[in-house]
């Protein structure tokens, strides 16, 4: 598979090309598009590996909080190996954004912060269903424009590690393989996940549980296997605060889950950067069968 996206490609699904740059013998692109979802203009960056390199599948990165599409692009450092490998990433925004989208003063709520579920309370509902986004919209653009049959992994970080693994375990149909940096595993009980869910989902308990990674884990039966990967550094500031990763393990006695602790790290991206490449490694393994 060729990926050079052909212009027909690109114009035929809505996309406006914003910028693109040359990196590690690939390009790193950056468009937007009409979303119906977001009820407004949304942004996406997209790197593409070299031409000469056969292309094995797609990894969707989700940010965190205060992030938008370009944090992981500047940030990560996944480019190199990307292109080694064969990956196209794909980095959305991790919120609507507008004059005219609801926000809040709190860096935590509203924009940069949509926590990957979509709204059912107003203002919000108006703009904010990044799920449907996520893993209906944009996938469908992916798999019209960039996947090419290829295959899908997702992965992210603290807000958007929780918005990996409730995309993987929600529209399972989509991914082959998920893994995420310090996530929220278990927004129900820990601050950021409660200021959001209740903001955005009411006070209603089910629907909060529906966006858990922990609730739905324990609902999945044993035959379920998507094979997940979570790092999570010890001397990450949020880990007790806000309950980062160590509530998994009560319900990951699935053999496919996979915890690593990592000596020394924090919540930061220095964290991802040290740990992409074997990330990146890992979707390539399921990529590639």
């Amino acid at each position: 598979m060729s990926n050079d996206l052909l212009i027909s490609d690109v114009s035929n699904n809505g996309l406006s090309l914003l910028s693109e740059t040359r990196c590690f013998g690939g390009t790193q692109k950056r468009f937007s598009h009409q979303s119906d979802s977001l009820n407004g203009e949304a942004v996406f960056s997209v790197f593409l590996p070299p031409e000469s390199t056969p292309v094995f599948g797609v990894v969707l990165w989700l940010s965190g909080l205060t992030c938008n599409d370009q944090n992981f692009v500047t940030k990560a450092g996944a480019q190199r190996t990307a292109a080694e490998l064969g990956l196209i990433i794909v980095c959305p925004d991790t919120s609507p954004r507008g004059d005219e989208v609801a926000n809040d003063d709190a860096y935590d709520l509203g924009q940069g912060a949509g926590f990957y579920v979509d709204s059912t309370q107003a203002p919000w509902k108006t703009h904010y269903q990044m799920f449907t986004y996520i893993n209906v919209e944009l996938m469908d653009i992916i798999k019209s424009v960039f996947s090419k049959g290829k295959k899908i992994a997702i992965s992210g970080h603290s807000m958007g590690g929780h918005g990996a693994l409730i995309s993987a375990l929600k529209a399972t149909e989509h991914y082959v393989s998920v893994s995420a940096f310090s996530p929220i595993v278990n927004p129900s009980k820990c601050p950021w996940g409660q200021k959001a869910l209740s903001t955005y989902l009411g006070n209603n308990s089910a629907a909060w549980q529906a966006y858990d990674a922990c609730e739905l884990l324990n609902a999945m039966t044993e035959d379920f296997t998507l094979p997940i990967l979570i790092d999570q550094g010890k001397d990450d500031e949020f880990l007790d605060s806000q309950c980062l990763t160590t509530p998994i393990e009560a319900v990951s006695n699935l053999s496919n889950v996979d915890v690593r602790y990592q000596d020394g790290y924090d919540h930061s991206y220095y964290f991802v950067t040290s740990f992409i490449e074997e990330h990146l490694q890992f979707h390539a393994k399921y990529l590639a069968q």
